[in-house]
């Protein structure tokens, strides 16, 4: 697309069109404006994507939501009324120019648009069109609404987060945010996959759905009850697939993790780190099915030593034994967390409401850093953008007077 080009990148050049909300479609999206594609999001003007008004607490009381600012930085906002025959008609010179159209609106929403696959493919034949839903289309339940937690629920994994008894949602959204990642990945390798062919035809179409990538993510557990019939029970802060493996208090009110995963390491958590030569050689726990069987016993002893030793010898000890441990952290402690600081992975991010502290994209790359632009406000780039594909003031100006566009930003 012709004009304003984000900061240099792997995906300089490429174009996004999105009719986006929530997380998993923004997502996607972020990821792929911060490998340097631009992102044009589409917003309704009364209110925009709905995952701006879910708190207030960035720069509030007020301020912006922590979902919004999470997943929609380096993004253009252009309010139109796709209701409208002329917004609609804008909505169609956008994609003109655009390499791929992601969208997460409720199930039909595209078709009654006009904007399926099959539309666009022959409307507009290079656009990569990536449909996100709940679902996916063809089975008994696929005209329901999805959100993270029922999606979550539908395919098992809060069954197995919590408690015996006490099932939960795990905490972050994992089936938007994987989902994201998903679709981020499928536009990148179709892009790449255009560029080898000579001669290409309508680009082919991506159909994620939130409840087949959460059934991939449950792939060990499904995997597990498939062939033993066994549904595992969650073990909160714990593994059911290996032991000793949990959370356990320490004497100065602090909590450790320690995790074993192999017998070489389970004989030197025994031997080398809580004294207990007699476990060690108890054959019960010779192998990791066995341990598993057996936890309460081994997490009992564990337990026990830690109670009786702080947090910083419990874990200089482990270390010392090479055995994996961590300590538990709330999100106020990981947002000072040393390594964040001293590896330097916070950046300055603008938005409508100052600057904000937010963290580089996991990864890092030889010559190359991730731009991380603004948080749009909604509507923000509405008028610049209708002039770049050629709209006049007085035109821009009929537009916002006639409905098929937001107010003026500002």
């Amino acid at each position: 697309m012709t004009g304003r080009q984000p900061a240099a990148g792997p995906l300089a050049g490429v174009t996004v069109v999105a009719m986006e909300q929530a997380v998993a479609a923004p997502m996607c999206t972020r990821v792929l404006a911060d490998f340097g594609a631009r992102i044009i999001k589409v917003e309704n003007p009364n209110g925009g994507d709905f995952a701006r008004h879910y708190d207030d607490v960035v720069n509030g009381p007020g301020g912006l939501a922590a979902h919004f600012v999470w997943c929609n930085r380096g993004k253009e906002s252009v309010t139109l009324n796709t209701k409208s025959a002329a917004g609609m008609e804008i909505l169609h010179r956008l994609l003109d120019r655009a390499d791929a159209f992601v969208s997460n609106l409720a199930p039909g929403a595209t078709a009654r648009l006009g904007l399926a696959p099959a539309d666009l493919a022959a409307r507009h034949p290079g656009v990569i069109p990536v449909e996100i839903d709940g679902y996916g289309p063809g089975g008994p339940i696929s005209h329901k609404r999805a959100y993270d937690l029922l999606v979550q629920a539908e395919s098992g994994s809060c069954a197995i987060t919590g408690y015996p008894g006490m099932p939960a949602k795990p905490g972050p959204a994992l089936a938007d945010f994987t989902t994201g990642l998903y679709a981020a990945m499928s536009i990148v390798s179709l892009l790449y996959g255009r560029a080898q062919q000579a001669e290409a035809g309508p680009a082919p179409h991506v159909e994620l759905s939130l409840f087949d990538v959460m059934t991939d993510v449950m792939g060990y557990a499904l995997t597990y009850t498939q062939h033993s019939g066994i549904d595992q029970e969650p073990l909160g802060v714990g593994s059911p697939a290996v032991a000793p493996y949990g959370a356990f208090p320490t004497r100065d009110g602090q909590t450790v993790v320690l995790g074993t995963t192999n017998d070489r390491e389970w004989q030197r958590v025994a031997r080398d780190i809580i004294d207990r030569p007699d476990l060690a050689e108890d054959s019960r726990f010779a192998t990791n099915p066995g341990r598993c069987a057996h936890r309460e016993i081994l997490e009992e002893a564990i337990g026990s030593w830690c109670a009786r030793h702080d947090l910083a010898e419990i874990q200089k000890t482990a270390d010392d034994a090479g055995i994996g441990n961590s300590r538990y952290n709330k999100p106020s402690e990981v947002v000072v967390h040393p390594q964040l600081t001293a590896r330097n992975r916070w950046r300055t991010v603008s938005t409508p409401r100052g600057d904000i502290r937010a963290l580089r994209p996991p990864p890092v790359i030889s010559d190359f850093e991730q731009p991380m632009g603004a948080i749009p406000g909604l509507g923000e780039h509405t008028d610049t953008v209708l002039t770049e594909i050629g709209f006049t003031t007085d035109e821009v100006a009929q537009l916002r007077a006639d409905g098929a566009i937001g107010p003026a930003y500002g």
